[in-house]
């Protein structure tokens, strides 16, 4: 593996990674991620998006005029999620019932528009293709990590209906985490989302601060809220 393909991975799943980076698809990030099997159905869906509109864009950045790439980038993107929406409505309705409109939305989402513009129209295809998996794996792994945890404190389940919405096979993934749990309403509610990113952005932080070296910070009374 070569220097530049290291790069791409460790960009798409931790140093730039869609979620905990650059704060973007904040609407499904919050929306969907009320279990651990909907972050994960959310994420692989906008996952195969990304690679396929990242090889788009590249094959046609040399054709098309830079005064419309940005309607052509739309409309590839949009062709390819109504594809998705058709085929998980299809062959997977159950997981296409419980995400509903946010499938559609995936045309709207930061992320996927960012990568063709900043990536993928400067890149030969196979690098862009990499880079949509790698980013699209980050977004995949932060989403299910959020609904994990607002899960497990919400309802004491991991991957609940994994086999319901993913299919039999996936039966595995069901777990009672916390046996007669009575659950916390406020987790599955948005404001547990923004809690949890919240702390798994703080988590981020230390973490890479620890790695390179650099003292935490360290809260001291009434000086942490100096503006």
């Amino acid at each position: 593996m070569n220097q530049e393909t290291r790069d791409i991975w460790a960009d798409g799943l931790w140093r730039n990674n869609v979620v905990f980076a650059q704060i973007l698809g904040m609407c499904p990030t919050m929306a969907v991620t009320t279990s651990g099997t909907n972050g994960l159905g959310m994420g692989l869906a906008t996952t195969a998006v990304l690679v396929v509109s990242n090889a788009l864009v590249s094959s046609v950045r040399n054709v098309v005029s830079v005064q419309v790439r940005i309607p052509v980038y739309i409309v590839l993107i949009a062709a390819l999620v109504t594809l998705v929406d058709l085929s998980l409505n299809a062959w997977m309705h159950d997981l296409y019932k419980v995400l509903g409109m946010y499938i559609a939305l995936i045309v709207a989402n930061c992320a996927v528009l960012g990568r063709a513009e900043a990536f993928a129209a400067k890149r030969p295809i196979v690098a862009s293709a990499l880079d949509g998996l790698a980013m699209g794996l980050g977004f995949t792994l932060a989403l299910t990590v959020i609904g994990l945890v607002r899960e497990l404190i919400g309802a004491g389940t991991l991957f609940s209906q994994a086999s319901l919405l993913l299919g039999p096979a996936f039966s595995f993934m069901e777990i009672q985490a916390i046996k007669n749990y009575g659950g916390a309403l406020l987790m599955i509610l948005p404001p547990g989302g923004f809690a949890v990113l919240g702390l798994l952005l703080a988590a981020k932080q230390w973490w890479e601060r620890r790695q390179a070296g650099r003292p935490v910070p360290v809260a001291d009374g009434p000086a942490c809220c100096t503006v």
